[in-house]
């Protein structure tokens, strides 16, 4: 099924990186131009196959909306021109909490639609991107979830879907880290300093603007920092993973890299107000996730960061749940037979 994966963030390119290699030679793309997303798609031979691309504007800031528009319609053109170069038309679009390419189906200034188009999945676990979910829901034919969602902060959006009966809801076990990620041997030791990789966001994204805390260099008082923050990170882009579970710690306000580094065995201080069903799962499923959701100021706030210092030394004690197969699992619902 000749399928336009729409990669909106860094993460989503991770995420989609094997079913791309595993899908067709005559699939699209369509690339949020962002730094970290032009970083790893230019860095990508030999990890994803070249495949036709375009790059579309992030609609945020100043003019969102004139923004979101401009990418609808360029989105649109671009599928309905691909669609006509001989390798048939586009049968399916793949996003992740990215819903105005499922939007772009039917083009809004010339009404045109895309008639080979067939099924819209929309994928997320982000509960609190209401606006991208409450778009999704008038175009998508199918949403994939995790079954820890968490259905009290989603502003009613897994109800509705189940109650279509136009869309078609699936529910993967385990977090997107899960697909991307291998399990991974911690270090028997500890780096005398510890080791630290702090990533700071920067706060300007449709839901994390309210959500990100400022986290002072006292936090990292006594450890060796290596800086990993948005937009900003100059080291192999493929690589920042594996550099999760080189270091000792991690420290962020990125919700994302703390799953990812926790998942690996990494102990990892989360300063952040996001709530998140994935957070809650880690937490109870025994991995090293700590985390604090105001200022960083007071006592309680030092016995956070104690806990979190002290459980740099005790990995070897951690028995996680096993690894779930969800790699395999969105596979099936996607319908590709992974290989590479």
């Amino acid at each position: 099924m000749r399928t336009c994966w729409v990669l909106d963030h860094p993460a989503h390119v991770r995420l989609l990186a094997p079913f791309i290699r595993s899908g067709q030679s005559n699939d699209i793309i369509i690339a949020c131009d962002r730094i970290e997303v032009r970083n790893l798609l230019d860095s990508a031979d030999g990890i994803l196959p070249r495949r036709q691309m375009i790059w579309v504007q992030r609609a945020i800031g100043n003019g969102k909306s004139i923004k979101a528009l401009k990418r609808i319609n360029q989105s649109h053109n671009f599928m309905k021109i691909a669609g006509r170069d001989g390798s048939g038309g586009i049968e399916r679009i793949v996003v992740i909490g990215a819903s105005l390419e499922l939007l772009a189906l039917k083009n809004i200034v010339r009404l045109g639609t895309i008639k080979s188009i067939r099924k819209l999945i929309y994928i997320t676990d982000t509960e609190v991107n209401h606006i991208a979910h409450n778009l999704a829901l008038k175009q998508c034919t199918e949403i994939i979830l995790p079954t820890h969602w968490n259905q009290n902060i989603d502003g009613g959006f897994l109800e509705k879907s189940s109650n279509s009966n136009k869309i078609i809801v699936h529910r993967l076990d385990g977090l997107h880290g899960h697909v991307h990620l291998r399990p991974s041997q911690r270090p028997n030791q500890v780096s005398n300093p510890p080791r630290v990789l702090v990533r700071r966001l920067q706060g300007d994204g449709i839901h994390d603007d309210s959500e990100v805390i400022h986290i002072p260099e006292k936090v990292w008082d006594g450890l060796i920092p290596t800086f990993a923050d948005e937009s900003k990170y100059d080291g192999d882009a493929w690589q920042l993973t594996q550099q999760l579970a080189a270091h000792d710690c991690v420290i962020t306000n990125s919700v994302t890299l703390a799953s990812e580094a926790c998942l690996l065995g990494t102990p990892t201080l989360l300063i952040s107000k996001a709530q998140r069903g994935f957070l809650t799962r880690l937490e109870q499923d025994g991995y090293p996730l700590f985390i604090w959701d105001e200022e960083c100021v007071g006592e309680k706030f030092e016995e956070k960061l104690t806990q979190f210092l002290c459980g740099i030394h005790l990995t070897d004690a951690l028995e996680p749940e096993q690894w779930p197969n969800a790699k395999q699992q969105l596979a099936d619902i996607l319908n590709i037979e992974l290989r590479g």
